[in-house]
């Protein structure tokens, strides 16, 4: 049994300018829980996960999210409202506020790194104010072997402080909050808020940079999985379109569930070692891979909960945004290592809440791209203030937040890799049917589950051969027929009861692709552009 306090090595963190802290380095998952609870910082779930709470702030906070803009940065970062520039000298001069915060504190730190392929793996140091964060890092980063860590030697440093609070006025950042990535001193460095998200997409978004500029690969914010084939099967998605839960198949192996690079030699890796799945309405007839992996090691956070520890997956009192993360060996049916070969289908997945996009449709290259750029999906009444109705959200290259090079950088790399391995694209609607949220209902998702399943050992395609039926709006060749699937389905005007409505809602639809591809239409070549919905 090793002491709670017992460390592997003895480090210094004086080179970072934190100046005699307490350093717990490599502490284990069970040592950080029994911390976080001894500090009442956490509880105990029934299920024997941690569960936590990241307080102010339970999302990611993208107007706060910065990048140093400087010689490495300047002329190749998209910048704009997404990646937004933060000066070199205000950047060292916070960084050493945050320094001198977590001097003389209490500190955890912890070696590891992302990429599953060793060919593009990234060595990161971790510091963290709190325990749980670093558990949290354990779970989501790859874990490295004692051996491995002998010699080991950081590219990457995260700093983590969610206790300090900046200076706007002084400090340059638009609140107290921040996370800001520096390319040239390879540092993320992340305060004011203890949403764990912002740790491991910070150095995912250095990837999204690293990979396509200095390793020709591309990064994609996709959740993977591969079949007793060997065929890889990609799936893009904004947060509560089904990435997760759809790629955790039991009759394939899970690569990995948000982030993953593409290389030249045709290869899928996972970034990470662990998933970070959203829990609101979990229940383990819907998804048992992640209901039972919430366990002991698992970190559930903002969700509510009785005094025995029984979790209500459907209160929402604290957030929609309820999560655990765990380490991918808490799902049974993984792919070691994290890396699919020969990618053969990728599923653009979109929660449409207008009720009008087909369930599953077959694109072409130009719609491929098109809707790529877009990143389509749909905020539905509730989940943020001032929503009343269903509102069309796009998201470049379905993680625009996370992107920071242009969106057509990514696209253009797609398109080349689809090309090169011969692949099929489907835009899968995990939305509404039969009318608009609040009016229709949710699409089962065991009839995705079918058509994902067809498309994949291809039956979807022979079922319907030459026969597909293009849709009017969205130009979309939408399948007749898919086993074990009922063929009303399919036709999303067919479930609805009201014709007029539908079209009057489609067309809607279709003008705000329009409009917002509107800022990429200068960069899209005539291919792209005519995989624009043909109406509307």
């Amino acid at each position: 049994m090793v002491n709670k306090n017992q460390t592997i090595k003895k480090i210094s963190l004086d080179n970072y300018g934190i100046k005699n802290a307490k350093v717990n380095y490599q502490l284990t998952p069970e040592q950080l829980q029994n911390e976080t609870i001894s500090k009442g910082q956490g509880k105990l779930a029934s299920t024997g996960a941690l569960a936590i709470r990241t307080g102010e702030f339970t999302g990611r906070s993208p107007m706060d999210r910065f990048i140093v803009k400087d010689n490495i940065t300047n002329e190749k970062i998209w910048w704009g409202d997404i990646n937004i520039p933060f000066s070199p000298e205000k950047f060292d001069k916070l960084y050493a506020k945050v320094a001198t915060y977590l001097s003389d504190k209490e500190i955890y730190v912890r070696d590891c790194f992302a990429c599953a392929d060793d060919n593009y793996k990234l060595n990161i140091r971790v510091i963290n104010e709190y325990s749980w964060s670093n558990m949290f890092s354990y779970n989501m980063f790859l874990r490295p072997t004692n051996n491995e860590l002998e010699n080991f030697q950081k590219e990457w440093l995260v700093v983590n402080a969610p206790g300090f609070k900046a200076d706007p006025f002084i400090d340059g950042t638009r609140q107290h909050n921040f996370a800001i990535l520096n390319f040239t001193k390879k540092i993320a460095l992340i305060g004011g808020t203890g949403y764990t998200g912002e740790i491991k997409k910070g150095i995912f978004s250095a990837l999204n940079f690293i990979l396509p500029v200095d390793k020709n690969t591309m990064p994609m914010h996709c959740s993977a999985n591969v079949g007793k084939n060997g065929e890889t099967a990609i799936f893009f998605g904004l947060s509560g379109t089904g990435k997760t839960t759809l790629s955790a198949d039991p009759d394939r192996k899970l690569i990995g569930d948000d982030e993953h690079g593409w290389t030249s030699e045709n290869t899928v890796f996972n970034f990470e070692g662990g998933c970070y799945a959203k829990v609101i309405n979990l229940s383990e007839e819907n998804e048992p891979d992640i209901y039972k992996a919430i366990k002991t090691g698992a970190i559930l956070e903002n969700i509510v909960m009785d005094k025995a520890g029984n979790v209500d997956f459907e209160d929402i009192s604290i957030t929609q945004n309820t999560r655990v993360s765990y380490p991918i060996d808490h799902i049974e049916n993984i792919q070691i290592p994290s890396i699919g070969k020969n990618p053969k289908n990728i599923f653009f997945l979109t929660a449409d809440a207008f009720g009008v996009l087909p369930p599953i449709s077959k694109l072409t290259p130009g719609q491929a791209a098109y809707h790529f750029i877009s990143g389509y999906t749909a905020k539905v009444a509730g989940t943020e203030a001032g929503v009343n109705e269903p509102l069309p959200s796009f998201s470049a290259c379905f993680g625009a937040p996370f992107m920071p090079l242009h969106p057509t950088k990514y696209a253009e790399m797609l398109s080349k890799k689809m090309q090169e391995a011969g692949v099929s694209v489907w835009l899968v609607n995990t939305g509404w049917t039969g009318g608009p949220y609040g009016v229709g209902n949710r699409m089962k998702l065991k009839y995705t589950r079918a058509m994902i399943t067809a498309a994949i050992d291809g039956s979807l395609e022979k079922a319907n051969a030459d026969n597909y039926h293009i849709h009017s709006v969205f130009g979309l060749q939408q399948p007749r027929t898919c086993p074990n699937v009922p063929t009303d389905v399919l036709s999303p005007r067919a479930t609805w009861e009201n014709d007029k409505g539908y079209y009057e809602t489609a067309y809607k639809l279709a003008a705000s692709f329009k409009e917002n591809f509107k800022k990429f239409e200068s960069y899209a070549n005539e291919e792209i552009m005519a995989g624009a919905p043909p109406l509307g």
